[in-house]
């Protein structure tokens, strides 16, 4: 099987990882049809188990910081797919392929067009670990890429629903992003 997320050497370290067994978690809350949506299409683009993952988005000032972790704490097979998938979206964010995100959210996704054109070195993304899950962080002098980074952050945190929050430590939370009710920093690697 052909990931799209991935590049062909993670393919193979993805089903090895996935031959380990998989865990899950449902959500309580019951998603609006756009989250129900970009749910259903979330296999087609992320290799881990999104019932058994949650997505934080912190704002910066210079851009802001994507992290996926896993809800129970220890889940050694979400983590290993959650990190070949983010170091996967890294080298394809930096090639300016955002395909990804448009097969999930859809091609009008906004920031997503900002992001896709930025000219070569003006957005930085790095990769690190984190402990349960791995974490993507974005960067730039631009002002108008880092309100692109701020509109597709709000836009992913909007599309994930119960599956996603905003981080608490964010410059960006004073500038129109929003904190999903019943969530809180502590929770979201549980």
């Amino acid at each position: 099987m052909r990931m799209s997320c991935c590049p062909r050497w993670a393919a193979g370290g993805l089903l090895a990882v996935a031959l380990l067994g998989t865990s899950g978690v449902a959500t309580s809350a019951t998603p609006s049809r756009r989250q129900a949506e970009v749910a259903q299409r979330g296999p087609q683009v992320m290799p881990f188990d999104l019932a058994a993952t949650r997505h934080v988005f912190t704002g910066t000032p210079s851009g802001g910081e994507q992290q996926v972790l896993v809800r129970q704490s220890g889940d050694r097979v979400q983590t290993a797919l959650i990190r070949l998938h983010l170091a996967a979206l890294r080298e394809q964010f930096l090639a300016g392929d955002f395909s990804g995100p448009a097969q999930l959210h859809g091609p009008d996704m906004p920031g997503l067009a900002s992001l896709r054109n930025a000219p070569r070195g003006r957005l930085q993304i790095t990769y690190h670990d984190v402990p349960d899950g791995a974490a993507l962080r974005y960067s730039s002098h631009d002002p108008a890429l880092v309100d692109a980074l701020h509109r597709w952050f709000r836009a992913q945190l909007d599309d994930h629903g119960d599956d996603a929050m905003e981080g608490m430590d964010g410059h960006a939370l004073h500038h129109g992003m929003h904190h999903h009710p019943g969530r809180s920093t502590q929770d979201a690697g549980k």
